[in-house]
């Protein structure tokens, strides 16, 4: 059973990272402290593992039963976790989901299947298969991972409403719309339905722009580094306070921008590696066909680290809110 049963999507979703060791095996101390230091952000409304960030496309099946459970056992009783459904074949996509069900998650993020980027979008009913073999498996909320159109993973606006119709446990969309005109579409309709599903922007680098939109939320690898500054965000445009919203946009660019600088793929290597220059972490280790980034990228990120004022408590300058004790980030030592 879910351990947040009326859990519905939205607000400010981290997508944590994964912490490997040097023979590439998952370091769960270092995934732990990870976690915790993530965790212990004030005003977040979920957790995701098993999500891009924690690069579940190396992770097998037993991994990210793991690392679910583990996630659980250290803040499942106190937020949210919602698990990554990361697999081609629908009939293992329903078994992720179920796994994830059993284990205690409180909703699941559903990807694309990597078949449907050879036309998929011409046949809108194999989405349809796709998502009701998930939904036979799992009674959770379910959150439908929307790609950008160049990645040809994209679904079209027609096929997400039909989808939300036909099932009715989806209850957001992770939009990753990368045209903006496109973007507020899905947010204005989507939100506006009879059943409204939640659109929780995954658009990290132009954040205040979506938010502004409309968007109900937003779930980004980007949280695993600057939580603190995407709840402020949030919540200065929930507030109406476009002063403080550009305040805190104009900090946030040097670090986005470096995280989703061209190959985009690169974009959680660049956050690990961030998470090392901030002491948060010890190593950076990715798993192949991801390669260590040079030292000139890393020098990079540091410098737009220190231009965004950023540090291993997290960004100067936001308003303190006391944390919740048992969410406090931990050192290795512990």
């Amino acid at each position: 059973m879910a351990r947040f049963k009326d859990f519905v999507p939205q607000g400010v979703i981290p997508a944590t990272l994964l912490a490997f060791d040097d023979d590439l095996e998952i370091d769960w101390v270092e995934t732990r402290r990870h976690l915790l230091h993530v965790a212990a952000t004030p005003g977040l409304s979920a957790i995701t593992v098993n999500g891009h960030a924690s690069e579940v496309h190396a992770c097998t099946f037993d991994e990210q039963r793991a690392v679910l459970d583990h996630t659980l056992d250290d803040i499942g009783d106190r937020i949210p976790v919602i698990a990554g459904v990361y697999a081609d074949g629908s009939l293992e996509a329903a078994e992720i989901a179920r796994m994830s069900t059993e284990a205690g998650a409180s909703a699941l993020l559903v990807f694309p299947s990597s078949v449907l980027m050879m036309g998929g979008e011409r046949r809108p009913e194999m989405a349809l298969a796709h998502f009701s073999r998930i939904a036979e498996a799992t009674d959770l909320p379910m959150i439908c991972f929307n790609y950008a159109r160049w990645t040809n993973l994209a679904y079209p606006l027609d096929t997400i409403v039909a989808l939300a119709e036909a099932i009715p446990q989806i209850k957001a969309i992770k939009d990753w719309t990368a045209e903006p005109a496109e973007h507020e579409k899905n947010i204005r309709t989507l939100q506006s339905l009879s059943r409204p599903i939640n659109v929780l922007t995954t658009n990290s680098a132009w954040l205040m722009a979506s938010l502004c939109m409309g968007a109900n939320g937003l779930l980004s690898g980007a949280g695993s580094i600057i939580p603190d500054l995407q709840v402020a965000m949030f919540q200065a445009i929930q507030a109406g306070d476009l002063k403080t919203a550009r305040m805190l946009n104009d900090r946030m660019q040097p670090v986005t921008q470096a995280f989703y600088a061209p190959p985009f793929l690169d974009m959680h290597n660049r956050m690990k590696e961030a998470a090392v220059l901030l002491g948060r972490q010890d190593r950076a280790v990715v798993r192949p066909p991801l390669a260590k980034l040079s030292a000139e990228e890393i020098g990079r990120i540091g410098q737009a680290l220190e231009q965004a004022r950023i540090t291993h408590d997290g960004a100067e300058g936001l308003p303190l809110v006391p944390t919740t004790p048992e969410l406090r980030s931990v050192d290795a030592a512990e």
